[in-house]
């Protein structure tokens, strides 16, 4: 069993948080003279501060009980409070699996934390004899698992993540921004089984909203606690809660739109292999693909010029671009602009 107060930093245990106004009084009606707001306005209340009745929703749909889920400004404050939360600056370090999500990165430099990046496979999996020899070490604190993963689309072998859950001490951070396009099962439900475990979904990818930037963290009460110890007491405002809510409540319309960008997906996939420029598409379980072709650069440019905009990862994976399935036509025109680079 992992005692999660041990994996915490002196000072965040130490702490005592900001209390807000909407700490102290929690109901909805009455004349509002405790929070400095200007009376006038249609938005000029601060909003819940615990987002609740949006973690209600979420809770129906997810099935994770309230008390277990924390929403943050999109999964990257989530990504920044757990390297503020479990590692001290200077002295621990995290680990990732290369190439992945390069926020990990980022906000490991900003908190001063060392990164290890252990290099996926050729078919981007964990490789567990490499991973292995990091599990014992007590400075490794963190390790950021994305899947499916970003930039390769695939999800990780599920018999490494249960490896890695079993025989690590420290937290162990699941990515699934993308969970929604995959057949794969989420790794949620284990947060009731691993003390050290968070998994981490948005409202960005599947439900359209990353204007609204609200990311989900489910894990055990302990580690929510620290969460929201450490969260400014304000850290979603209330028009993205409400935009979160109304999505929750077509939640059958958002599931149409990912049968349909995943079928726009596997269009994809067959047409631009079929172009001749394309010399592989790798195995997708999310929104995008990404592609190998004979000069990642000259095609990244030439479809620029054809107002076409895809992710040059040629520097990550080397001869690869990375597309978002888009709508039908934005689709045929990409394939129609890769045709023509051939010709």
């Amino acid at each position: 069993m992992t005692d999660i107060n041990r994996l915490v930093r002196e000072n965040v245990r130490k702490l005592i948080p900001y209390s807000c106004a909407r700490d102290e009084f929690k109901g909805k009606e009455g004349i509002f003279l405790d929070a400095n707001e200007n009376p006038y306005g249609k938005l000029n209340r601060y909003p819940d501060p615990y987002q609740k009745e949006l973690k209600a929703r979420i809770s129906e749909i997810k099935g994770i009980p309230e008390e277990n889920i924390f929403l943050g400004n999109g999964s990257d404050e989530i990504i920044d409070l757990c390297f503020r939360i479990f590692c001290n600056p200077g002295k621990d370090r995290a680990l990732t699996f290369h190439p992945t999500y390069g926020m990990y990165e980022v906000s490991a430099s900003i908190n001063d934390i060392e990164l290890i990046k252990v290099p996926l496979t050729d078919d981007f999996r964990i490789d567990m004899v490499k991973t292995l020899p990091f599990l014992d070490d007590e400075t490794l604190k963190l390790i950021f698992i994305c899947s499916p993963n970003n930039p390769t689309g695939n999800s990780m072998n599920p018999e490494a993540v249960h490896g890695i859950l079993e025989k690590f001490r420290g937290i162990v951070v699941i990515d699934e921004a993308y969970i929604d396009f995959s057949d794969q099962p989420s790794y949620k439900t284990l947060t009731s089984v691993h003390q050290n475990l968070i998994v981490m979904q948005t409202f960005s990818k599947a439900m359209g909203l990353a204007a609204a930037r609200v990311g989900m963290a489910f894990a055990q009460t302990g580690i929510i606690e620290y969460f929201n110890k450490m969260k400014p007491p304000y850290n979603i405002s209330d028009i993205n809660q409400k935009a979160a809510i109304r999505s929750l409540r077509d939640i059958d319309s958002a599931k149409r739109r990912i049968i349909r960008i995943v079928a726009e997906r596997n269009r994809l996939e067959k047409a631009l292999v079929m172009t001749g420029l394309v010399e592989k598409v790798y195995p997708s379980d999310s929104n995008f693909i990404l592609v190998r072709v004979r000069d990642a650069d000259l095609v990244y440019s030439k479809l620029l010029e054809s107002g076409i905009i895809v992710r040059n990862r040629n520097r990550i994976i080397q001869g690869c671009i990375r597309i978002t399935a888009g709508t039908p036509a934005e689709n045929n025109r990409l394939i129609e602009a890769i045709k023509r680079l051939k010709s």
